[in-house]
């Protein structure tokens, strides 16, 4: 870590955070050590959030601000689960079959609008309000039917089966959604279902990104001996924008002083959060740390995984304004481990999202993967299910950082744990998926 007179309220902040891992070590970060830092340090940044109403149409993939209070009950008032017959429970006889005379019919949004009394039903829909005097639904493929007369099996239902209560999904008052929740397709149809048009979400967190190097060209460029495309801007953009920030590109800047002194205070000054991919491993030029130092306090790590190895964590300040920094390798695949196992869910919490951890699941394995102990290894994989409906996974080939094809093929990140040892075929292993059902 470093210490400038430039960010020392940052300084201190940075500092009391790693001080709360007694085993701290910036040349052995454990991930799990890598993630509680970032989050310990990012967690009072949703305090600095603005927030601003949307419409519904608009409100998909944002964050909410408030809770979603529900005006009204759902459902409104009692009504059928089913396509049946809805009768009074005290109707059901004790011989082997009750008979019902059927007095008239309910469809949902036009109600029957008599009593219904012991021995008699209403033919009912699904959604229907049931009808006065009735607390009970008999399924139709239950019952038989003979004119205005219904007969079924007295022991095929109970009283009270298949009616769904006032208020039963939700009161009055009652919070339909919490603060903090991503607002998923789902949740537009339970807003929808309430009446309300309008939400209260974060505003969109601002995040810069660029890559250094000499050797990168962008695409367009003549590609010159020695030189390659700049890939991880594109995967940057691609993976900031599925989180729903505002994506602002500074492109490749070159391994120079003031050229990068340059767009990092430029960033610093626009943006919340800032994502640089090189200049942070051994043996690169210093300029990118030395500039990075010069401008905030930063901690540079070795995180115990493979890959991604070498980053950077802190923050800078340009024009009175902080950023949080990102500085992640230049290798591709590393890039994209690096963001998801530790920026993803730093933007998430910084955005004011809850919930931030991407779920994982067991897959078992159909080949030896190699590991040793003392360090987490992200493995390129393809989850699949065999014939009998187990779920498999196989690793995607070569497994090298700088091999981008090996994330382009996979569907998933194969988990290989801090203390795991080598994977033997059929044992089972954890795994995240790339792709999500909503």
């Amino acid at each position: 870590m470093s210490h400038t007179s430039s960010a020392p309220s940052s300084l201190s902040r940075l500092e009391s955070v790693t001080n709360q891992l007694n085993s701290y070590s910036a040349e052995s970060l454990k991930v799990d050590e890598a993630i509680q830092i970032l989050q310990s340090f990012v967690a009072t940044f949703p305090g600095q959030l603005t927030s601003e109403t949307v419409g519904i149409y608009e409100a998909l993939g944002r964050i909410l601000a408030q809770d979603v209070i529900s005006p009204i009950n759902v459902p409104s008032a009692d009504n059928s689960a089913m396509d049946g017959y809805a009768f009074n429970g005290q109707s059901i006889n004790s011989s082997e079959k009750t008979s019902l005379t059927m007095i008239g019919k309910g469809l949902a949004g036009n109600a029957f609008s008599g009593s219904v009394q012991v021995g008699e039903c209403v033919r009912i829909m699904t959604g229907a309000m049931m009808p006065q005097g009735c607390d009970t639904v008999i399924p139709q493929e239950l019952v038989q039917v003979d004119g205005d007369v219904i007969q079924f099996k007295s022991l095929s239902v109970k009283p009270g089966d298949n009616r769904r209560l006032k208020g039963e999904d939700l009161s009055a008052g009652q919070a339909a959604l919490l603060a903090g929740k991503i607002i998923r397709p789902a949740d537009l149809g339970l807003i929808a279902s309430l009446g309300i048009g309008e939400v209260s979400v974060y505003r969109r967190l601002k995040v810069g990104f660029f890559s250094t190097g000499d050797e990168l060209r962008s695409i367009g460029e003549q590609l010159d001996e020695g030189c390659v495309y700049d890939s991880n801007r594109y995967t940057l953009f691609g993976m900031l924008t599925r989180l729903g920030v505002e994506v602002i590109d500074f492109g490749v800047v070159k391994d120079q002083a003031d050229a990068l002194r340059k767009v990092f205070s430029d960033a610093a000054s626009k943006c919340d959060a800032i994502i640089t991919s090189g200049g942070v491993s051994v043996g690169e030029a210093d300029y990118t740390k030395q500039i990075m130092r010069e401008l905030g306090d930063i901690a540079f790590w070795k995180i115990n995984m493979r890959p991604g190895k070498p980053m950077a964590f802190g923050s800078i300040q340009a024009n009175g304004h902080q950023a949080v920094l990102f500085g992640l390798p230049g290798n591709p695949v590393a890039v994209m481990v690096t963001f998801y196992q530790f920026v993803r869910q730093a933007l998430l919490k910084m955005s004011g999202a809850t919930q931030i951890e991407a779920p994982q699941m067991q897959a078992r394995s159909l080949g030896t993967i190699r590991k040793r102990p003392g360090r987490t290894e992200f493995q390129r994989g393809i989850v699949s299910i065999d014939p009998s409906g187990q779920r498999t996974v196989a690793i995607t080939g070569s497994q090298g950082s700088g091999v981008l094809r090996s994330m382009s093929e996979a569907n998933c990140l194969i988990i290989l744990h801090h203390d795991q040892d080598t994977v033997q075929s059929g044992d089972w292993v954890d795994v995240v998926m790339f792709e999500g059902l909503i």
